[in-house]
């Protein structure tokens, strides 16, 4: 017997022609050249365009803000207080002539607007000096905020 004379058994089963339709695609797990094929394919994550269009802050980021404190009218402190009353930042929260400020009491700051009769103790507020000349011209007391 020669090698000329050698035969398969087995029926030869010939290759699968891929690329050609059906339910694989175009490329048919053999993929795609260079860049996927160059023409028109804009390749630059979308992330970066969001990123350039924003304003660019300079310095460091890492500075605190600064709270301003809510503003109190003496006419608010008339209408809402009894004679002889405390006045703090949690009372006027609760009788709601003051917001809470993420969840906690704010500062407060109680100015010379308006007239005031009553006899208030002002505690854990700032005054400015009209309004603490006008308090203690009715009869009040300001304990200064430390």
């Amino acid at each position: 017997m020669q090698i000329h004379q050698l035969a398969v058994k087995a029926s030869v089963k010939s290759r699968k022609r891929i690329g050609r339709g059906g339910k694989r695609g175009t490329y048919s797990g053999h993929g795609g050249k260079g860049q996927t094929a160059r023409s028109g394919r804009n390749f630059r994550p979308i992330i970066r365009e969001v990123l350039k269009r924003y304003p660019k802050l300079r310095g460091y980021k890492n500075h605190v803000v600064s709270v301003e404190p809510e503003v109190v009218s003496l006419k608010d402190l008339e209408s809402n207080f009894n004679k002889g009353q405390t006045v703090t930042p949690r009372a006027l929260v609760e009788k709601r002539v003051a917001p809470r400020v993420s969840g906690q009491y704010p500062q407060i700051k109680i100015v010379g607007v308006g007239v005031i009769s009553k006899s208030l103790k002002i505690a854990k507020c700032q005054v400015s000096k009209t309004a603490k000349e006008k308090i203690e011209k009715a009869g009040g007391s300001v304990k200064v905020q430390s």
